[in-house]
């Protein structure tokens, strides 16, 4: 019993909560946050490397096609939405996972989730490689033919890498017990 008065604390409250600034705890445990490591195992897999190259060639696509006067044609402009719309999106995802989302972001089921993005990626980009290939015509746009084609190269290619990162992902998803079936029953 004596050291019990040692042992007893007045404060309603933690230290790190009080600050002179309104919202300073907070601002502390956001800055906290984004200083996480980088995901380093992620970095060398193969769904980083065909995430990257989804980023780098969509990148190079979109940049051809918004280089030549793709208003013309109305199909290079659904090539133009969904090149720049996916580019953004896998952008985002791969930041997302390479800085560890997954760990802070625990209710989001990230395999099935990461499938689910691939497969939709995959689908839109391959109605939008077939668009870019059908438009291309040497005798409409003759001085930006080139870049119609070679978007339409890159675009075949982003469409192989997003179907291959469908692939990984599904096998990534059917390896980490995504079917809920099989783990609820007790064996």
């Amino acid at each position: 019993m004596a050291d019990f008065p040692s042992k007893v604390t007045t404060e309603t409250s933690s230290p790190n909560s009080r600050s002179s600034q309104p919202g300073g705890s907070s601002l502390r445990a956001l800055a906290a946050g984004l200083a996480t490591p980088l995901h380093s195992s992620f970095i060398r897999s193969i769904r980083a490397v065909l995430m990257m190259a989804e980023i780098i060639l969509g990148l190079i696509q979109w940049s051809l096609i918004a280089s030549a006067p793709y208003t013309l044609v109305a199909a290079f402009g659904w090539v133009m939405f969904v090149a720049v719309t996916l580019w953004i999106l896998t952008t985002i995802l791969f930041l997302l996972i390479l800085f560890g989302a997954q760990q802070k972001l625990t209710f989001v089921p990230w395999p099935m989730t990461v499938m689910v993005y691939h497969s939709a990626a995959t689908v839109l980009y391959l109605s939008a490689f077939l668009a870019n290939a059908a438009s291309v015509q040497p005798w409409r746009i003759t001085y930006f033919y080139n870049h119609m084609a070679a978007a339409a190269f890159f675009g075949a290619v982003v469409t192989i890498a997003y179907g291959a990162s469908a692939l990984f992902s599904y096998l990534d998803w059917k390896g980490d017990g995504g079917n809920a079936a099989n783990t609820t029953v007790p064996t």
